[in-house]
């Protein structure tokens, strides 16, 4: 005897997910008390799900705004991105990495011998972080992120300078399977 069944996934899946975000960024420096107020934006590119793991690519960049009085930084990093949603809740980790520009403000920053002094400096950046986004429907997130970066720079005698920056921000998630045909909320 032959029995019809329904089928066991929805034909119409959504494998890649954009997601663009920006928020404001406060970041300490490591050079005294150096504090920076700025703002960071970016794009994460879904690459579907895999055993309930969230795996992005992503792309940032981050301009202080505020904060010359030692240094200020400005940054454009990409790198991986997994995450994991738990309903509304979706936890990340990220490791990226790039190109990061110190500018020093005033007269510049001394060298640890006192020898050079420096206006800004430019250097590649490693920094591994992670967040949480809070889903406010569909479309729509609020995000807390947490970045740990290493400047490299000759500026001190380790050769570089850590970089914390926490950003608080939105997220907007692009839709591409959305057809009138079949939202309910079109006429």
């Amino acid at each position: 005897m032959f029995r019809a069944g329904a089928q066991a996934l929805p034909t119409a899946t959504q494998s890649l997910r954009i997601t663009a975000f920006g928020g404001f960024t406060g970041s300490d420096l490591g050079l005294g008390a150096s504090r920076n107020l700025g703002g960071t934006g970016g794009v994460d590119v879904g690459l579907g799900s895999h055993f309930g793991v969230l795996p992005a690519v992503e792309v940032r960049g981050t301009y202080a705004v505020d904060g010359h009085v030692v240094a200020s930084d400005k940054s454009v990093l990409g790198g991986v991105r997994l995450g994991h949603a738990f309903g509304r809740i979706q936890p990340y980790f990220d490791f990226l990495y790039g190109r990061g520009i110190l500018d020093y403000g005033g007269a510049g920053y001394p060298n640890s011998t006192y020898t050079l002094i420096y206006t800004h400096t430019a250097g590649n950046v490693m920094s591994p972080g992670g967040g949480i986004d809070f889903s406010l429907g569909e479309r729509l997130a609020v995000k807390v992120d947490y970045q740990y970066q290493r400047f490299a720079t000759p500026v001190n005698a380790s050769q570089r300078i850590i970089v914390t920056p926490i950003t608080f921000g939105v997220s907007y998630k692009f839709n591409f399977n959305h057809h009138p045909r079949y939202d309910k909320r079109a006429p």
